[in-house]
């Protein structure tokens, strides 16, 4: 008997327990300091050297690059090494659940990478690690090697459009799994947030893990508040299943 294949959307909440503050929660960056969006919005971003110094020592003081995978991240991994057909769809740009050890095929990442940076003008790219070391070495904002351009994360500013390949993927895994959880997401920037109507529209057991409330808990099978660490690892071996018996 085939397994179901479990889509998984992924928002800051999984990350928090690497370190890594969420945005939009009671104590998230928005909340702390409502400036910081400016650093990652594209037109503030393009037009204005001084925000692009403020976001590229903001990228320098967050520590992604250092953070580690969670027992969530590897959790999710551990259900994929199972034998159960698993995809991700992450909100996030830290890259964990590949460091956790999900192949990156099976790793959607809808607002791109911030462990890779690329060029506005010729789209050059490289690892994060090289204009992170242009930064201590006294670039404040480092231009394009390339063509002299903007360089900017490889992520997808406010402003920006998502890759519509990827949300085309997106979406057809989230229309064609069987259960989708989503984990330490608002559920309110859309189109992401609009994945979990789409999967209840198409029949899929939608399992919601998120401290705060939603705008789609009421379509939801299961709602699970507890922290996420030790709520998504419990929940994953039971959508695993029983370990079969020896010989059996």
């Amino acid at each position: 008997m085939s397994k179901p294949l479990v889509a998984l959307l992924t928002g800051a909440g999984i990350s928090t327990d690497s370190g890594i503050p969420d945005y939009r929660g009671p104590n998230g960056l928005w909340q702390r300091d409502p400036q910081a969006e400016k650093l990652v919005t594209y037109e503030y971003y393009m037009g204005d050297p001084e925000i692009r110094r403020r976001s590229w020592r903001m990228r320098r003081e967050a520590g992604t690059l250092d953070a580690r995978p969670n027992a969530a991240h590897l959790a999710v991994a551990e259900l994929e090494r199972s034998g159960v057909p698993v995809r991700v769809i992450t909100q996030n740009v830290d890259g964990l659940h590949q460091l956790a050890g999900m192949p990156d095929r099976k790793v959607l990442e809808l607002h791109g990478t911030a462990r890779r940076y690329v060029c506005t003008a010729c789209h050059a790219r490289g690892p994060m690690e090289d204009a992170l070391a242009r930064l201590d070495a006294g670039e404040p904002d480092p231009p394009c090697r390339e063509c002299g351009g903007i360089l900017k994360p490889a992520t997808v500013m406010f402003g920006e459009r998502l890759d519509p390949m990827v949300l085309g993927e997106a979406v057809a895994i989230t229309k064609a799994c069987q259960v989708f959880v989503a984990v330490g997401t608002s559920l309110q920037v859309q189109p992401a947030a609009g994945l979990a109507g789409v999967a209840a529209d198409h029949g899929a057991r939608l399992i919601i893990v998120n401290a705060e409330p939603t705008p789609y808990d009421e379509l939801a099978d299961e709602v699970i508040r507890e922290p996420i660490g030790t709520a998504l690892p419990g929940l994953l071996r039971r959508l695993a299943g029983p370990e079969p018996s020896p010989g059996g």
